[in-house]
């Protein structure tokens, strides 16, 4: 089991920044990747930052070269640095993690209850 907790959404104009952040904590050793989700078009949660156990990072398209994902492993957090935000950026942002569990080795991701950002035109 792991367990998140996000913090940092926040009201902000469009073209300004904010850092979310994320504390992990429960089977950490177990996490093969973090990410930071938020609801896509048709409602699903959609992965708009990853990174995984050995440091690769992967972007959707619509945070390439404004959103930043890290992790600070000695705190137990993960951080999602979003610059340049529009207003169809604003969203509940989830933190997520995503490990390898049971005997088949399943995929199970786990999510927390999401921090609110909105971005004012």
């Amino acid at each position: 089991q792991v367990q998140l907790v996000e913090s940092g959404g926040a009201l902000v104009q469009t073209g300004g920044s904010l850092k979310l952040s994320c504390v992990i904590s429960g089977s950490i050793d177990n996490i093969n990747a973090v990410a930071w989700g938020r609801p896509g078009p048709g409602g699903q949660r959609e992965l708009v930052a990853t990174m995984t156990s050995d440091g690769k990072t992967t972007y959707a398209d619509s945070a390439l070269g404004r959103f930043t994902i890290s992790r600070d492993n000695t705190k137990n957090m993960v951080y999602l640095q979003m610059n340049n935000l529009l207003p169809e950026d604003t969203a509940v942002y989830y933190c997520n993690a995503q490990t390898r569990e049971g005997r088949y080795r399943n995929l199970v991701y786990y999510w927390g209850q999401g921090t609110p950002v909105t971005v004012s035109s």
